[in-house]
């Protein structure tokens, strides 16, 4: 061990032994009282595993209170409730609370404790599990939220008291994914009167949230503030049969450097105060004109079946508004709210936004909300775009938008990604802990399915070109395929988001189930799929489906157990890839057959001399009678052409198209686990050429160069690749700003 590393971890110890004493006294410091000193006794309810991920079981029926069929009183089985008043200090970006907190049992057993998010606990320092995290993941690739947090900086939440009825409770940290014992964001509270099967617990909770310098999906800069993860919120209590459950058990995660975040669905009411110059957009409908009372407004929203929310303050944003309906949906307020710099942005925002409500509706159901806001953050404000909650999110902005490079492309993504998220992450309510496929993945894949639906390319940003005028682009599915990591794969799609490799190796949750599901679509039709989703939406808008659950359907809907099963095996609860290639292709010309041949019971030898002198006699007459005909043309003898397929990879259905030299092809199938095979083909020209894959259906391929094969040099093809990764590699460097 060098000098320089021991002084290094010396200082990281001194550092954390300060950290944990801070901590220790924080913890001596929480009320204590009579009615909670001793918990009642009653079995424990469990926590879910640390490495949790997904499931293989399908959930039961009734998870979640069974299909939503539109015929309930409220659109989700609601089954927490907040009403929060708040107001913000905007010099000092902090947050103060008071939180009524009304959740219901859907257990069969009492509760005597309850497990809270504590999530802005993740920014008050590098003893976080966030910070621990990001110092390994981000070691391994790039990744959002690296800012370095300075004096004044951290973020955090304190609670002030916890009380059920007239009883101060207790509370202390825990650290269910055994993460470092310094880590905050998870806290258990033993109860005063446990709360008994289908009863109702009530909590009164004062907070103090103060937001950090933007990092990553919340915080502030300068009068900007967005306002996420901020309050105190109930974990999920699972019953058995949902999500792979298979008895009672509190789904209470830590906040993780990749993972986002789980919650029940229910109902919100809150208060928000504010200096009254500032404007003002949050999750929900706006309840009547905000309140004025001298230099402050009290602006009071409300949404029912959502499990989340989130807002922005910021001094001299404006706003751009519109309206939406579609078929059975309510007529939707839809509003950009953006700096000043960011003019230029707002009308494609609110395009992208409009857009993306139409073919979201069309393509999986309804939406089912009256709102929209997109929310643009300022210039040195980028990690807090990109961001969702529900109703709610956050898009990009640009001071200028060139037509001819990559920022139309990137603001229509980055707003259709965002918006798709309200489908995949809020109305479907997946757990983004334990399987952030369900959400980034499948939202990936439905963004690139609209933009392709728009016949958006992506543009690839080359000077040279542009003085050509030249707009080279590509298609965003062949786009995907080059960041998805198809040849090593380290973690399969369906692991949880904090057990992963790297944070590059999380980011092909997004690249590689977007592609596995394009390869799926492929197989089984467009229009299977799109019906297959649908009925994904059906069954499970209002739930929280499983990895598992979206498998079933598929199948279900399909009839194609094999290819679900394949696609779901192999890449998603699986490590494998694809690499299948044309390794040869054989001529020979079909000449008679030297030997000795029975004929009428006679014995007669044709030798090799002979049929040499035969072969020479057919070639002239031919010439003779065809001197007008190239090489490519048949000749006096066919041809046998013997072309070899090899699989390096998991097995896939192939077409391999087979040229000949007189322009003819043959499609032929290769559909079995073999590792190779010889595939002959007897014609009048020779075979001049064969490729795997010629319709490019299949994407998970990890190296497409090898799929096709000339017999004479052809330079064109390698030129081509050649021109399209180094303009690839360019547009990937310039996306990398907008993760």
């Amino acid at each position: 061990m060098g000098m320089q590393q021991a002084n290094r971890i010396g200082r990281w110890l001194v550092v954390m032994g300060c950290v944990a004493w801070c901590w220790g006294v924080h913890a001596q410091e929480q009320p204590v009282s009579a009615a909670s000193s001793t918990p009642p006794a009653m079995v424990e309810i469990p926590l879910a595993k640390a490495h949790a991920a997904a499931p293989r079981e399908p959930s039961a029926a009734d998870a979640w209170g069974g299909v939503r069929t539109g015929k309930e009183a409220t659109l989700s089985d609601r089954v927490v409730a907040y009403r929060i008043d708040a107001e913000l200090d905007a010099v000092r970006h902090s947050v103060k609370g008071n939180e009524q907190l009304s959740w219901r049992n859907r257990s069969n057993q009492p509760v005597n404790r309850v497990y809270l998010h504590l999530y802005l606990n993740a920014f008050q320092n590098e003893g976080s599990t966030f910070f621990t995290e990001r110092q390994v993941l981000t070691a391994h690739g790039h990744s959002r939220g690296a800012a370095a947090l300075e004096k004044g900086q951290w973020g955090w939440i304190d609670l002030k008291s916890v009380q059920q009825g007239s009883a101060a409770l207790k509370w202390r940290f825990v650290h269910p994914d055994d993460g470092p014992a310094t880590d905050q964001t998870v806290v258990c509270v033993d109860l005063a009167e446990p709360v008994p099967p289908g009863g109702t617990l009530a909590l009164n909770i004062d907070f103090l949230s103060q937001l950090p310098r933007v990092v990553e999906r919340t915080g502030w800069w300068g009068s900007f503030n967005l306002v996420a993860q901020w309050f105190p919120k109930i974990a999920v209590l699972e019953l058995p049969g949902e999500r792979g459950a298979t008895h009672v058990q509190w789904n209470a995660h830590e906040f993780h450097f990749n993972s986002e975040f789980y919650a029940d669905f229910g109902s919100y009411d809150v208060r928000l105060t504010v200096p009254s110059d500032y404007t003002v957009g949050a999750v929900g409908e706006l309840q009547g004109q905000p309140e004025r009372t001298g230099d402050k407004a009290t602006y009071h929203f409300q949404q029912g079946d959502v499990h989340d929310f989130a807002w922005v303050a910021a001094k001299g944003y404006q706003t751009l508004d519109a309206s939406w309906q579609g078929p059975g949906s309510p007529k939707v307020a839809v509003r950009v709210i953006y700096p000043p710099e960011y003019k230029a942005s707002a009308a494609p925002v609110l395009k992208a936004t409009l857009d993306s409500l139409s073919y979201f509706s069309n393509t999986l159901g309804a939406y089912p909300y009256r709102t929209v806001t997109a929310v643009v953050p300022p210039f040195n404000a980028q990690e807090a775009g990109g961001m969702e909650y529900p109703t709610f999110f956050t898009a990009e902005g640009y001071a200028n938008i060139d037509a001819q490079t990559m920022d139309q492309w990137n603001i229509d993504f980055v707003t259709i990604h965002e918006f798709g998220h309200g489908y995949f992450y809020g109305l479907l309510a997946s757990n983004e802990f334990e399987e952030p496929m369900l959400d980034e993945g499948m939202n990936e894949y439905w963004d690139q399915r609209m933009l392709r639906a728009r016949n958006q390319r992506i543009l690839v940003p080359s000077s040279l070109a542009r003085r050509a005028g030249i707009t080279p682009s590509t298609d965003v599915f062949q786009f995907e395929r080059r960041f998805a990591d198809l040849a090593h794969p380290y973690d399969p799609l369906g692991q949880n988001s904090w057990d992963r490799y790297s944070s590059s190796s999380y980011g092909t949750v997004y690249s590689r189930t977007a592609t596995a599901m394009h390869d799926l679509e492929e197989r089984l039709g467009t229009s299977v799929m799109e019906r297959g989703f649908r009925e994904y939406y059906r069954r499970w808008r209002f739930r929280h489906p499983s990895v598992a659950d979206l498998r079933a359907t598929l199948i279900d809907v399909s009839g194609n157990a094999r290819a679900v099963n394949e696609i779901f095996d192999q890449f998603i609860y699986g490590t494998a890839h694809i690499d299948d290639r044309v390794a040869s292709i054989d001529n020979q010309e079909v000449w008679p057959l030297a030997g000795s041949w029975s004929k009428r019971g006679e014995r007669q030898e044709f030798v090799a001399d002979d049929r040499d002198e035969m072969v020479d006699r057919q070639r002239t007459s031919w010439r003779k009678a065809h001197p007008h005909d190239g090489s490519d043309k048949p000749g006096p003898f066919p041809w046998r052409g013997t072309v070899t397929v090899v699989r390096d990879g998991a097995s896939v259905p192939q077409l391999l198209r087979v040229t000949f030299a007189d322009g003819s092809h043959e499609d032929v199938h290769w559909d079995d686990d073999r590792r190779w095979a010889r595939f002959v083909f007897t014609r009048p020209t020779k075979v001049v050429s064969a490729e795997l894959d010629p319709e490019q259906k299949i994407l998970l391929d990890a190296d497409k160069l090898n799929d096709s094969r000339t017999t004479t040099p052809n330079h064109v093809a390698s030129r081509r690749w050649t021109a399209d990764f180094a303009a690839l590699l360019q547009t990937f460097y310039a996306f990398l700003v907008t993760l």
